[in-house]
């Protein structure tokens, strides 16, 4: 049974003896003229026949290369072939794109237009679940998602944005919350919490400087709902204070249809873009380089993180009252 020489050192003859140069080669694989011919020495190493031979100032192939040239010429040829005929099909293929309803109604679909426009040959298609949606799916390309690190050894993960989340209410429900410590509104206002997102009241009231006990009797009094989006429509119809992503509640707070009296907080979560196993990660950095533009677009009204000095005044406001 014959054995094969290295890919490499007949990647590096197909070359040399369609250009007719070492040269040539070394410039066209992006290599140097020493490793074209160290891959050449151990062809002929293998063979223990000369495939070249000197013709001029550049080289000509032996009977012995002109024998072997034409099969490795048109194994190449295919491969070449092959591979762009797969690459063609990925980017005709459309790009699945899966994320939370709560994110693809209230930040994703008012931009559609855009990231078509931006980016037609993604030729993107979005599904939503109200449940967590695994990137692994056959049928998904890609998750766009909150999460905090660690990150899962087998995706690849582009964090986009930090997370910031902000707790509002519509203005009627804010009538004296301007003048209100974070732990008098608690104290007075209906809480609206999800299942999804349990750390988020804990992580704005820690930061806030409310006591874990105010917090649990507030959730107890408070109204849960199953999914973000339904808490963030129950905001709206003015049932409570809610606590949220900035980013899906950056439109409503522009319009003033929420208003958020205190500054959004970091989180130690990311919105990131997870990208499955099987997918061509070029055509996912494409998008996620959008994704980071459009996130990017100017800092709204309440999306300042809280800085440490004014976490110090909060808590200090709570002690004084």
């Amino acid at each position: 049974m014959v054995t094969l020489p290295s890919l490499n050192a007949l990647r590096a003859f197909e070359a040399t003896a369609r250009l007719g140069s070492v040269s040539a080669a070394a410039r066209e694989l992006n290599v140097t003229h020493g490793a074209v011919s160290r891959q050449l020495r151990t062809l002929e190493h293998h063979f223990g026949v000369d495939l070249f031979e000197k013709a001029g100032r550049g080289l000509a192939l032996t009977d012995h290369g002109r024998a072997l040239y034409p099969s490795v010429g048109e194994a190449f040829s295919q491969l070449i072939e092959g591979c762009t005929t797969l690459a063609r099909r990925l980017d005709e293929a459309p790009f699945t794109l899966a994320c939370p309803g709560s994110l693809l109604a209230r930040w994703l679909i008012p931009r559609l237009d855009r990231l078509n426009a931006d980016l037609p040959d993604l030729r993107l298609r979005t599904v939503s679940s109200e449940h967590e949606l695994d990137p692994r799916r056959e049928d998904v390309d890609a998750t766009l998602r909150f999460a905090a690190p660690p990150w899962p050894d087998d995706m690849t993960v582009i964090p986009l944005t930090p997370e910031r989340i902000v707790a509002v209410a519509s203005p009627k429900v804010w009538t004296t919350a301007s003048r209100e410590s974070p732990q008098a509104m608690l104290e007075r206002l209906t809480l609206l919490d999800t299942a999804s997102r349990p750390q988020a009241w804990p992580e704005w009231a820690a930061a806030m400087g409310v006591d874990d006990a105010t917090l649990t009797a507030a959730r107890a009094e408070g109204r849960s709902f199953e999914h973000l989006y339904y808490l963030l429509e129950a905001a709206l119809a003015g049932l409570g204070v809610a606590i949220a992503p900035h980013v899906l509640v950056a439109a409503e707070l522009d319009q003033e249809r929420l208003i958020a009296p205190w500054p959004a907080i970091d989180t130690a979560a990311s919105l990131g873009l997870w990208l499955a196993p099987r997918v061509d990660i070029r055509r996912g950095e494409r998008l996620a380089e959008w994704l980071r533009r459009e996130l990017g677009r100017g800092v709204r009204v309440g999306e300042e993180p809280l800085q440490d000095d004014q976490r110090s005044a909060v808590s200090s406001r709570d002690a004084a009252r």
